[in-house]
């Protein structure tokens, strides 16, 4: 049994194939068909993304596009990389032991499986925060965000979530082939290490929803008030209203999708007890159902096809910025111009000031 112990891979030694589960949740039906529904719904919404950015003019609408396509490009590649390797198994039923003796190709798949997973909800909580500074906080910044930060901002949550995803090659915790053999994930056991990561994996996930649901609740108050107070008439709400219901279509799906396996991952290692494989197949599913609804938001969800739903909607309104009084926007107007090169233009208004002066010196005295 020792000999055993030492001469089996790390990702081998508490599962180890050949398995004999056949229930209806694990065949490959299920993945072949979540597959290539994702991906076939992701790349639709991936043209429409692009064709709604090459038409955008708005700042701030071009930074939460780019967070989007991040969003439906990780949904994307989530589903190519763990579901060739899924449906390869189902359909080929190779040696994961003969394919894999050094674990490398387990590990993969297992750092694949928690960056894919965390990067919806650590993007879907960075939108919620860049969505509560534009409408509740608008003169926080004295310019909309530029693309290139947006584009920083992605690639920095990818390297958090990159950088989780490493942590059980290092010691904290541990990738193991999982029941019925097709998948590798993190060991969710009591061990020590093994608790952390999964413990830390657990909160990250309901930590970015929860804040997602704080924020975008704040968003969307405000965003109510904005079009139905008093100076509604006065204030053009259609890509604020867009991106608030994307953004909280996103939110919703997700806490539908991931709370349930965040929940169990979390109770079963705080209790001791070893995982249900059934249960956790199951949860596994609806974490994968974020990918497959995540594209219909975005195809969905968007300004021509809301104008078509609701056509007696005045969607020609001014900005939302004009919810604060005139009086002091007027005041941060002045104040930027002062901070910009106000010697400039007080040289300008003084010049344009003195023209009309001379010109009524110089005008002949008209005739009694």
């Amino acid at each position: 049994m020792n000999l055993f112990n030492e001469t089996t891979p790390l990702c081998f030694s508490i599962n180890s194939p050949p398995f004999n589960y056949n229930h209806t949740i694990a065949s490959r039906n299920f993945s072949t068909v979540f597959s290539s529904l994702g991906l076939t719904f992701n790349l639709i919404a991936f043209v429409v993304l692009l064709k709604s950015f090459q038409r955008t003019h708005s700042r701030s609408r071009s930074s939460f596009l780019i967070f989007l396509c991040g969003l439906v490009v990780t949904d994307f590649m989530g589903l190519l990389v763990t579901g060739i390797i899924v449906v390869s198994f189902h359909f080929t039923q190779f040696n994961w032991r003969r394919l894999d003796p050094h674990c490398h190709f387990c590990n993969y798949m297992g750092m694949s499986m928690v960056f894919y997973g965390l990067c919806p909800l650590l993007l879907g909580a960075t939108m919620a925060v860049e969505r509560f500074v534009g409408i509740n906080r608008p003169f926080a910044r004295s310019t909309s965000m530029p693309k290139s930060r947006a584009m920083c901002i992605v690639l920095m949550v990818w390297t958090v979530a990159g950088c989780i995803s490493l942590l059980p090659l290092v010691g904290v915790g541990s990738y193991h082939m999982q029941i019925p053999g097709s998948w590798c994930f993190f060991n969710i056991g009591s061990e020590a290490s093994d608790m952390a990561f999964c413990l830390l994996f657990s909160l990250v996930g309901l930590l970015c929803i929860a804040v997602s649901f704080l924020l975008n609740t704040v968003s969307v108050v405000t965003l109510v008030k904005v079009c139905c107070g008093q100076d509604a008439t006065q204030r053009r709400r259609d890509y604020e209203v867009e991106m608030m219901v994307q953004l909280i279509w996103i939110m919703m799906i997700a806490s539908i999708c991931w709370c349930p396996l965040l929940v169990f991952i979390a109770e079963t290692v705080l209790s001791g007890s070893p995982p249900r494989i059934r249960y956790l197949l199951l949860f596994i599913r609806f974490a994968t159902w974020n990918q497959i609804l995540d594209p219909w938001v975005y195809i969905l969800f968007r300004r021509a096809v809301l104008k078509r739903l609701y056509p007696s909607w005045d969607w020609s309104r001014g900005s939302i910025r004009t919810l604060y009084p005139a009086s002091f926007v007027g005041t941060i107007r002045r104040f930027t111009r002062a901070s910009l090169g106000g010697d400039v233009q007080g040289g300008s208004e003084r010049a344009m000031s003195v023209e009309p002066q001379s010109f009524n010196v110089k005008a002949p005295p008209s005739s009694p």
